[in-house]
């Protein structure tokens, strides 16, 4: 009975571990989102510092342009599968154009962000944090605060701001060669008339479609620059360090995206905006 309430009591403390990590995550990702609001408030409102675009910019080409071609592949991809898997049961029914008004929705809405989203954390979160924490090893972040330099302006700032805007432009990206790709299944392989694949696509989607989903992309891009700049300025022990804040980076960051999208859906569909 002791060997068994000792075993009791170990899962009880992990559970427990976990759930105060998990709470301790999301205070510290909150404060440091309020500490970059602060930065851009005092920037573009306020015009008392310098907002750094140059440094955001320059973020926005290593993280966001180097991964144009791969979710171009991953979303022309599933443009296909979706042409291919819904097909056979809109057949039964007599209705195989309507898989451009399937494609459009799923797309637009929901797969093309989510997609971009975790094909960027693979490329901008995970060397966000390997870099930031190569820093923190380094030392260099001490010497930025000793130089009285704000290493939430100088460093955090331009990366989240870089991985929304990054994250916009890659869904929109995505969205375009999916519908592309599905297009050209169904217009090639289902029998689809162009013409008819088009304009089923135009009249199914509006502008709500296109903005909700590149709503939902800034969203998932500020998530993803937020994580990854909190795991790579905590990162502690070395090279050991810095691999473990990767890993934990790209992790949290897909698993927070989920629950994000799923939020954002639920809601939509509370509010009647689906």
């Amino acid at each position: 009975m002791s060997r068994l309430s000792s075993t009791a009591s170990g899962v009880a403390n992990r559970w427990a571990d976990q759930w105060i990590g998990i709470f301790e995550l999301i205070g510290s990702i909150t404060l440091l989102a309020g500490l970059v609001a602060k930065c851009l408030h005092a920037s573009v409102m306020l015009r008392k510092v310098r907002f750094g675009m140059p440094a955001a910019i320059a973020q926005v080409v290593r993280v966001g342009v180097r991964s144009v071609s791969i979710v171009m592949l991953v979303s022309g991809c599933i443009g296909i599968i979706l042409a291919l898997q819904t097909s056979p049961s809109l057949a039964d029914f007599g209705q195989t154009d309507k898989v451009a008004n399937l494609i459009a929705v799923a797309v637009f809405r929901e797969l093309g962000p989510l997609v971009a989203a975790i094909v960027l954390t693979g490329f901008a979160g995970a060397s966000i944090a390997a870099e930031l924490g190569t820093m923190v090893v380094g030392e260099e972040i001490e010497a930025l605060e000793s130089m009285a330099l704000d290493p939430i302006r100088f460093l955090v700032v331009p990366r989240v701001v870089a991985a929304a805007i990054s994250l916009v432009l890659l869904a929109v990206i995505g969205d375009l060669t999916s519908v592309i790709m599905g297009g050209m299944t169904g217009v090639f392989f289902l029998d689809i008339p162009y013409e008819l694949y088009k304009s089923n696509t135009i009249d199914q989607l509006d502008v709500g479609d296109f903005v909700s989903g590149l709503f939902k992309a800034g969203v998932f891009g500020v998530i993803l620059g937020l994580i990854a700049c909190h795991n790579g300025l905590r990162v502690t022990g070395g090279a050991a360090g810095v691999g473990k804040a990767t890993t934990e980076t790209v992790v949290q960051t897909v698993v927070m995206v989920v629950i994000a999208d799923l939020l954002f859906s639920a809601l939509f569909y509370a509010f009647g905006w689906n």
